[in-house]
């Protein structure tokens, strides 16, 4: 029998359909879910639309991190509807403040060797300790609630094998900026990123969570680390030492691919704007003036990373022009520091202690200055995903933000002397007061909706043929921050999809809405990568919702590639990319037998301009028949009506 890699081991234990090919379609079965309530809103009234009683998942947790502005009563409207659904279905629910989703299950229900699905892309946290954890659209996440497979292209894996030991002032945050600034935020699409090798034993669980936080932005499927002593160590920490198995590759396994990272040559790094791989050595921008740094967030947020920085801050004071803040990543890590004295620290170096979420992250608050710079421990700095549209935005480690924080401008952290030595309590205190369990009596729950929480949209079938017009043509690397943006105005609309779609490419054509109206049916044109980033399924349904019926793109990121399947846009890749250059805005393109072609071929003709234009599509026959049926709740349901006939 050929030896495996830990990924090919889980996976294959967890297959329900499909061979174990790197590119053929496989079903898995998903042990546990996540659900944030910047997407959960929209995957409950998905899953209420299925017409299920109950979660069939082992483990499913509503988690409250990214609303937690209550400028008005959007917000708690929507709090309101993902608790009592909770309490219905049979969810955990995590009340707002008690922390972010993936630092609060890395912590209180991560299990090495489970699947987890996320309607989060930063999901893939949970690589950290031995999990298959996977992003994904709202609506995958309700049909693995459902008790459905997920779906997915067999991936590849990418090994990654570590030796060495990182030097003081380096963390698990330069680990995985090495990987953007060596293989691009396209670099992992296609792949699980595994690492492997005598370094692995060098790293903390908390760092291992940063690195596979992060290989959302390499465009990997997840990250995975082994579980071993140190996994264990962690586990047993948060009194869940029981929960606890040794997972590894098999000895001599191979990689599709393979990279070699000595840690101990490994420097401080920093991602300049505004691209998480475009990765420099921090003492290559010393001297830049600083004015905000933010510690925390969905990565970084942990304790060791949040208490190096009440360490440093002993008997030191922020620079005057810096505004420094912490967000911690849930309640237990909070406590935690106040119990070892670091609060304190912050408090008398003039640092701001905001609420365990992601805020500043999607642009929830913490908008820095127009045209500051600000360094943060975050994931992303897509342009204008702050809130402030001409922001300069820096990532980093801890390490490098305190040293920023202290001399107001960025500074390589080894300036600072001795690196404080921080020691990882054997036992968290843990309170799990703000995590509540389903209802007893779920037949007793009544759900609670506000004004602000609507129907799910019904969505046409896809005609014989389609007549659209281009209204958007883009370039390479569009987010889905640029489709669909965050922030604190449009957040709060997320269970409202005829509100929220009027801000849909609101940060490139602000236009763009009543040009969709006007269009009909309507088609976008866009280059490689296109909607990379967040997971959120609201950059597939509110443009469905204006009238797009068609993308056709040099190459999808992976998620949003998915979504646009399940709610009914065709998505199309250019067969010769010079096509891309031939159509402009403002065309017209015909597709006269698009509905046979997607449920037959592999390719769907495009006429435009007195020519002929190839485009390629690779669907499973779910996918293609989801497409038809326009969008994946449409053809759930009309699979359903068979049986019950």
């Amino acid at each position: 029998m050929a030896e495996k890699t830990l990924s090919q081991k889980i996976l294959e234990q967890h297959l329900l359909t499909g061979n174990p090919i790197p590119g053929e379609e496989v079903g898995i079965r998903i042990d546990h879910t996540l659900t944030q309530d910047a997407t959960g809103t929209m995957v409950y009234l998905e899953f209420e639309k299925m017409g299920i009683n109950k979660v069939k998942t082992e483990l499913s947790v509503s988690y409250v991190d990214h609303n937690l502005l209550q400028t008005d009563f959007k917000n708690m409207d929507d709090h309101l509807f993902l608790q009592t659904c909770s309490a219905k279905y049979g969810l955990y629910f995590s009340k707002p403040g008690n922390g972010i989703s993936h630092q609060v299950h890395f912590e209180r229900f991560g299990i090495p060797g489970k699947t987890m699905l996320g309607s989060d892309s930063h999901t893939c946290t949970g690589g950290g300790m031995g999990m298959i954890a996977i992003g994904a659209g709202g609506l995958d996440v309700a049909l693995a609630m459902a008790g459905e497979p997920y779906h997915l292209k067999y991936p590849k894996t990418f090994g990654v094998k570590l030796t060495g030991k990182l030097q003081d002032w380096v963390s698990g945050k330069d680990i995985i900026l090495e990987m953007l600034r060596r293989h691009s935020v396209k670099g992992g699409v296609g792949y699980i990123v595994e690492y492997f090798g005598p370094g692995v034993k060098s790293l903390s669980a908390t760092d291992r969570a940063t690195i596979a936080n992060m290989g959302a932005e390499l465009g990997a499927t997840t990250t995975i680390f082994p579980s071993d002593i140190q996994t264990k160590r962690y586990l047993q920490s948060q009194s869940r030492g029981d929960v606890w198995v040794e997972l590894k590759a098999d000895q001599g396994a191979k990689y599709d691919k393979l990279d070699k990272i000595n840690l101990s040559e490994l420097e401080p790094l920093i991602a300049c704007p505004s691209s998480p791989d475009n990765v420099k050595k921090v003492k290559d921008v010393e001297g830049t003036p600083v004015d905000q740094c933010i510690t925390g967030s969905s990565v970084n947020s942990s304790f060791r990373d949040l208490m190096i920085v009440c360490k440093v801050l002993e008997n030191k004071k922020i620079h005057d022009r810096v505004s420094f803040e912490i967000n911690p990543g849930s309640i237990q890590v909070l406590e935690n520091i106040a119990a070892k004295g670091g609060t304190v620290s912050l408090l008398n170096a003039g640092v701001r202690i905001q609420q365990s979420g992601c805020l500043g992250c999607i642009g929830m608050g913490q908008s820095p200055a127009s045209g500051s710079v600000s360094l943060r421990t975050f994931p992303r700095n897509f342009p204008g995903r702050s809130g402030t549209k001409d922001d300069r935005i820096y990532l980093c480690s801890p390490e490098t933000a305190i040293a920023a924080g202290i001399f107001g401008e960025i500074r390589d952290p080894r300036n600072l002397g001795t690196y404080p030595r921080v020691s990882i309590p054997k036992k968290y205190i843990v309170n799990d007061s703000m995590i509540i369990p389903p209802a007893s009596h779920p037949e007793k729950v009544e759900i609670i909706r506000g004004p602000n929480i609507m129907p799910f949209p019904d969505f046409e079938e896809l005609p014989e043929s389609l007549e659209c017009k281009v209204i958007l043509k883009t370039g390479d690397n569009i987010t889905t921050d640029h489709i669909m943006p965050a922030g604190n105005t449009v957040l709060p609309l997320r269970s409202n999809i005829p509100e929220i779609s009027k801000f849909v490419y609101n940060q490139v054509d602000p236009e763009f809405p009543d040009k969709a109206k006007r269009a009909g049916n309507a088609a976008v044109i866009g280059g490689e990568n296109y909607g990379q980033g967040s997971s959120r399924e609201h950059a597939a349904i509110a443009p469905r919702y204006l009238g797009i019926r068609v993308k056709i793109v040099k190459s999808f990121a992976r998620i949003h590639y998915s979504n646009l399947v399940n709610f009914g846009i065709v998505p199309l890749l250019f067969e010769d990319w010079e096509d891309y250059n031939s159509i402009k805005e403002g065309d017209v393109i015909k597709l006269p037998k698009v509905r046979e072609e997607i449920l037959k071929e592999n390719h769907v003709t495009v006429e435009t301009n007195g020519r002929t234009i190839r485009t390629k599509i690779d669907l499973s026959e779910g996918e293609r028949n989801a497409i038809a049926s326009g969008g994946l709740v449409n053809y759930a349901s009309k699979k359903a009506r068979k049986v019950m006939t």
